[in-house]
């Protein structure tokens, strides 16, 4: 496989999300960071494109609901909304989600282009997946709006659209407190185009991460079909779109201990080198999250590239390569 494609597929690499009956689309180059939705601060003067701000990382952002510039009825916010926050070459926002739903490769076949589409439309192209439209935000002229204050919205009570009952404020009061005492994460505006960007999940009860370099797809669930006569952390075989893919059991694979028996469906983050494409299956997905780390020396046959600790807690960042190039790995062509 050649870099040319490697750079392209990641390029169109997408994060989507589900707002109303609806799902959206940012390319992941774009986004910083998902959490839940905390408390914002509101001021009678913000214009009404706004619907709150947030300390983040020594910015104060605004945050928007995009339903206001697509003419979309907003519902009231609760504390399961989740909040997206994504970058330009200028600024940092948030943007509020009903729920991430996962990360797709965009094969730009499927791309339709709408026509006419001048800098000030936020949405700029569809997308079909799996017999549904995925609408593609362009960020860049959400931006643009962001700037402009005599946007024709509908005049909201926009405080009327947040939880009153004091358990749920308390608890998203709670979370925009966790989000000031952050130190771990420093963004300046020299460093918007980091690549130390991270999708983090858990195994038992411990946290990992991997580079979203090496990120092809997020699934939350799939089938999963066994296979006679391979090693036991291997879980059995996928079929994505027409294209079989091994999936490992990666708490088998590490050698860890099985706490977590639960019969459900699990997710898998699939991985991809240049030449092979493995599904891990985890026991939970956690966030996206952008991290600057220091210089460090991984060793080169470990499965653990490094650790550090982000928000309070302990990520351990797998040695994706290693896990590639592992020879008991059994790929199976069908």
């Amino acid at each position: 496989m050649s870099n040319n494609y490697y750079l392209e597929q990641k390029k169109n690499t997408h994060l989507y999300f589900q707002i109303g009956g609806n799902k959206y689309a940012i390319n992941t180059e774009n986004v910083l960071e998902i959490m839940k939705l905390p408390a914002l601060d509101y001021s009678q003067k913000l214009p009404n494109n706004i619907i709150g701000l947030l300390k983040y990382n020594n910015f104060v952002i605004n945050v928007v609901d995009i339903r206001f510039y697509l003419n979309i009825d907003v519902t009231p916010y609760n504390s399961h909304n989740e909040l997206l926050i994504v970058k330009t070459d200028e600024v940092i926002f948030g943007i509020i989600t009903d729920k991430i739903i996962g990360i797709l490769p965009f094969d730009s076949a499927l791309v339709d282009q709408i026509p006419f589409v001048d800098s000030k439309m936020i949405i700029e192209s569809l997308y079909k997946f799996e017999n549904e439209t995925i609408f593609i935000v362009n960020i860049y002229a959400l931006e643009i709006l962001l700037k402009q204050h005599d946007n024709v919205i509908p005049d909201v009570d926009i405080l009327s659209l947040f939880p009153k009952d004091e358990e749920t404020k308390t608890l998203m009061q709670k979370r925009t407190r966790e989000i000031a005492e952050k130190s771990s994460l420093r963004i300046t505006s020299g460093e918007l185009h980091s690549k130390n960007k991270y999708i983090s999940f858990n195994l038992n009860n411990d946290f990992y991460c991997l580079s979203l370099d090496y990120v092809k797809e997020v699934l939350k669930d799939t089938t999963i079909t066994n296979v006679p006569g391979t090693p036991d952390f291997i879980e059995g075989i996928m079929n994505l779109r027409g294209d079989y893919i091994t999936v490992i059991n990666l708490k088998k694979f590490l050698g860890l201990q099985e706490v977590d028996n639960s019969s459900d469906r699990k997710p898998v983050v699939i991985i991809k080198g240049n030449e092979l494409k493995l599904a891990l299956l985890i026991d939970k997905i956690n966030e996206l999250f952008e991290f600057q780390e220091s210089a460090y020396e991984s060793a080169s046959e470990s499965y653990y590239a490094n650790e550090f600790i982000y928000n309070q807690t302990l990520y351990t960042v797998l040695n994706v390569e290693q896990i590639l190039s592992d020879k008991r790995i059994i790929i199976t062509d069908m």
